[in-house]
């Protein structure tokens, strides 16, 4: 059986300056695409269609739609072998998107677990393997949570930090 890799959507857009759109991908991702750069690296001045993205006010026209970015206002005509044409809007695989993009760093500022993890391990005095013990998990997880290379669900969290620290967990949206 083959692995098969996840490819990141957008499921928010959340603003557009310019030629600059910021998003959040399905991996939890805040991103920057930066279309100027990307419609020149793609040329996008040489094919009539794509070309018109490169007026301001019908860039600026772009939604959100199934994952990716999408200009309703842009449409491409598809013609099947049986000869029947759709219209269908522009729009760009969002893996592309993605690999044209860059981490934004001011969104991207949100509470890291992992460092709050590790100064509280550190005031407790303990070392990443006494806590992984006492908590019932590896040092080595322990390790890429606090490096934030690590997903942690909630109740390992709470595990971690109640069993293994000694504190209480809290949680709050705002």
């Amino acid at each position: 059986m083959s692995k098969t890799t996840k490819i990141p959507r957008i499921i928010k857009l959340s603003a557009i300056q310019g030629w600059r759109v910021y998003v959040a991908f399905s991996n939890g991702e805040h991103r920057v695409i930066d279309f100027e750069q990307f419609f020149r690296k793609h040329h996008f001045a040489a094919d009539p269609l794509r070309r018109r993205l490169l007026d301001e006010a019908v860039f600026q026209g772009l939604n959100l739609h199934e994952g990716t970015l999408r200009w309703p206002t842009v449409l491409d005509k598809i013609e099947l072998s049986n000869g029947m044409v759709f219209e269908v809007p522009f729009d760009l695989d969002p893996l592309v998107l993605y690999e044209n993009s860059e981490p934004d760093l001011e969104r991207n500022q949100g509470v890291k677990i992992g460092t709050l993890l590790r100064q509280a391990r550190k005031e407790a005095g303990l070392t990443q393997e006494e806590l992984a013990i006492k908590s019932g998990t590896t040092k080595h997880y322990i390790s890429r949570i606090e490096n934030n290379h690590a997903d942690i669900e909630l109740g390992t969290l709470q595990k971690i930090v109640e069993i293994g620290l000694g504190k209480q967990l809290e949680v709050q949206v705002r």
